[in-house]
């Protein structure tokens, strides 16, 4: 039981973690995953990796990738952080304001196309800041003093932790402009089958996957890399504590093992009795952590970005079971080097 207790526990703090984390990075880039393209389009600087923050893709580079042979589709997607408020401009105060992360972009097949308004005096809003500011269609919503009518409520759609609303291109570069931005798109959501490195070196910029693009997002690497850091530590922290149970355990054992080993029973079946019982210790342990888990989430998932999935759930549960099975194997020296004489005293 107390072996049990201590599996489950660790199981719970993995299985918790991982699902925090994987609620972080989805609200760090759902949007960025949900863009439309087989390659995200930055601007490459001349020292150093692309950024989000800091790409802007000028008239040269947007006509580059469009004239280039093999590509089907190239969408300039507009970034910019912003703050909104309900109301028309000068009905609300700043304490009323909300941060947001403003898209620019015409309508494609995409979560966030999805969002994207017909006309220049629209938005779209993501679920996200329709609940932040409480805001249905129809209302007017306040950007950078300017005022726009919601047309639109969509699904989740998260940039750095910011809900995203959607404008136009035409009138996102003219709010990019009023927060003192150049007007032009930040990337490119490209579709099709170029050479995408030559393509890439001849306008200036950087092709990659969206998924592969995540590390151009400083808050995405600095979040993720120190959370799964610390997934990892626990990991290696759960090895060396359930090895350590069951070493102790096979050792008070020992005088068991040799009287075993005495009647003829063979090593490898004293091995496979050991693992069997480790194995049936960890499941019931690690079964009680996760159902802690999924209930927990599934309460916390109102108030914190937790994400309940398999990935946040059974993968970390297969991983605690193949640890502990190899922390147990690690105990089995007892077993395997026992010699019955010894083991049973007779040399004292």
């Amino acid at each position: 039981m107390l072996i049990g207790a201590v599996v489950a526990l660790i199981t719970l703090l993995v299985g918790f973690l991982a699902g925090l984390t994987g609620g972080l990075a989805s609200q760090d880039v759902s949007a960025v995953l949900g863009l439309s393209g087989d390659r995200v389009v930055l601007q490459q600087p001349a020292s150093g990796s692309p950024s989000y923050a800091q790409s802007t893709i000028g008239r040269e580079a947007v006509a580059g990738w469009q004239d280039a042979a093999g590509v089907d589709e190239v969408v300039p997607v507009g970034i910019v952080q912003g703050r909104a408020t309900v109301g028309a401009a000068g009905t609300r105060g700043s304490d009323d304001a909300v941060g947001v992360a403003l898209f620019g972009l015409e309508g494609v097949r995409s979560t966030v196309g999805a969002l994207a308004p017909r006309n220049n005096d629209e938005v779209g809003l993501s679920a996200g800041a329709a609940h932040d500011l409480g805001a249905v269609v129809g209302d007017t919503v306040t950007i950078t003093g300017t005022a726009y009518r919601v047309a639109v409520i969509g699904g989740d759609a998260w940039y750095s932790h910011t809900p995203v609303v959607a404008m136009t291109a035409e009138a996102w570069a003219a709010a990019d402009r009023r927060l003192g931005g150049s007007g032009e798109p930040s990337l490119l959501a490209v579709s099709g089958t170029p050479d995408w490195d030559a393509v890439a070196e001849r306008t200036d910029t950087a092709a990659s996957t969206p998924l592969g693009s995540l590390g151009a997002l400083e808050t995405f690497r600095s979040e993720v890399g120190s959370l799964g850091l610390m997934i990892v530590m626990l990991f290696g922290v759960s090895a060396l504590v359930v090895g350590a149970f069951f070493t102790v355990w096979t050792m008070q054992r020992s005088a068991d093992v040799a009287v075993l080993k005495a009647l003829g029973a063979s090593t490898r079946s004293l091995v496979r009795d050991a693992l069997g019982q480790a194995l049936v210790v960890l499941a019931v342990g690690i079964g009680v952590g996760t159902a802690a888990v999924v209930v927990l989430g599934a309460l916390a998932g109102g108030t914190l970005p937790f994400l309940l999935s398999p990935l946040t759930t059974l993968v970390p549960a297969v991983a605690m079971v193949v640890l502990g099975l190899g922390g147990a194997a690690v105990a089995l020296r007892t077993v395997t080097a026992a010699d019955p004489l010894t083991a049973l005293g007779s040399n004292r």
